[in-house]
């Protein structure tokens, strides 16, 4: 379905033809009646304020309903049950269009579940995205800004020009990942418990910059004339195209930057100096100390530190305290541990696209340490016991 022909059925401007082409393609299966109702409740609450006053719900409804039964009557009863079923649903949606407008939609009659992947829009409004679903978000003018289909969102190159930068911010919380292709092509994976906050297009005499909190994976599209900036924390990323991998979770003491190819130059100033800014090149690690603002550049292995894009959890001469931070970001649960002597104690191990019960019975079966469960909360706790 184009979505430029749909808004003009939703708008009422489209010619017979079109009346009919949309309606046979909304008829055609349940999936298609889902995107249309999806796609005509961000219409509407996206131009709530100019429609409030002249649109009858009940009666569009009305309408809507009627036309679905005159133009499926040569479908089966199940397809007509699921439409309407759909229908409702769109009821659902566009019902909360006034919290959203209003800016009240994270007020008291509504409630982000805390595992809940989130988009924030310039306006305020927050979209919850199912990492399974598909769907599109559309400006005032019924242009599509971003599509999503299953675990990524993708942003329009090609929405009309502006001079002004308008900001998203996609939050992934614990037990998630995400992934982003922002407007200039460039590639994002966010792992759990990260927010990215950029532009929902890169204009002309700006440079492309985001802001980070957490960890994710840049694959920066090249633009000699636009420098890529991650900001993080005090640190600052700038490169032209590269590939490298940004940690900055609130909690650790140190932002760190992996350099998988190409090179990146790093500064704490506001304003970029070159010959001021810390040069690093692929293999290498640069960590920023949160206290004392130094940076330290050592050669790793970066697998070590990108294998989480795949699922995978590694670690090379960790303390236990960090590795338990890991897991409890990867599996979404809390896990206590009061020694103090194991918390300080170093491992090395790697695990791949496996379950928390495996790891755990790794570490009880070769080092001895003994774990319960509790499942009684909110949210599982793991009690570590030497």
């Amino acid at each position: 379905m184009e979505t430029k022909k749909a808004l003009k059925y939703i708008k009422g401007t489209a010619s017979e033809k079109e009346v009919r082409e949309i309606e046979t393609w909304i008829n055609a299966s349940r999936d298609h009646a889902k995107k249309f109702n999806l796609l005509k409740a961000e219409y509407i609450a996206s131009t709530f304020d100019e429609t409030i006053n002249t649109a009858d719900t009940n009666q569009e409804l009305f309408k809507y309903k009627a036309n679905i039964e005159k133009s499926s009557k040569n479908k089966t009863k199940n397809l007509r049950l699921s439409i309407l079923k759909y229908a409702a649903i769109f009821i659902v949606i566009l019902g909360s269009s006034y919290l959203i407008v209003s800016g009240n939609f994270l007020g008291n009659n509504f409630e982000i579940p805390k595992d809940a992947i989130t988009l924030e829009l310039e306006n305020g409004e927050t979209k919850i995205i199912q990492e399974d679903g598909t769907a599109q978000f559309v400006d005032s003018k019924g242009n599509t800004i971003v599509t999503q289909k299953g675990n990524k969102l993708n942003y329009n190159n090609n929405i009309s020009n502006t001079e002004k930068l308008v900001y998203n911010t996609l939050t992934v919380p614990y037990g998630k990942r995400f992934n982003i292709v922002l407007s200039d092509n460039t590639h994002v994976t966010l792992n759990a418990g990260t927010s990215l906050k950029y532009p929902v297009k890169f204009i002309k005499g700006h440079n492309r910059e985001v802001h980070i909190n957490g960890e994710a994976f840049f694959d920066v599209t090249k633009d000699k004339d636009r420098p890529f900036v991650v900001k993080s924390s005090g640190l600052n990323v700038r490169v032209l195209g590269t590939k490298f991998n940004v940690s900055n979770y609130p909690e650790d003491i140190s932002t760190k930057t992996v350099l998988v190819e190409g090179s990146v130059s790093l500064y704490q100033e506001e304003i970029y100096k070159p010959k001021e800014a810390t040069l690093l090149t692929p293999g290498h690690l640069a960590s920023l100390n949160k206290s004392n603002k130094t940076i330290a550049l050592e050669k790793v292995d970066v697998s070590l530190y990108t294998s989480w894009i795949y699922g995978t959890i590694s670690f090379k001469h960790e303390p236990f305290k960090n590795i338990l931070k890991k897991l409890e970001r990867q599996y979404d649960i809390v896990i206590k541990c009061e020694s103090k002597e194991l918390n300080e104690t170093f491992f090395t191990a790697s695990f791949d696209n496996t379950s928390l019960e495996y790891i755990l019975k790794t570490f009880r079966n070769n080092y001895d340490i003994k774990f319960s469960v509790d499942d009684s909360t909110n949210k599982k706790t793991i009690t570590i016991n030497p």
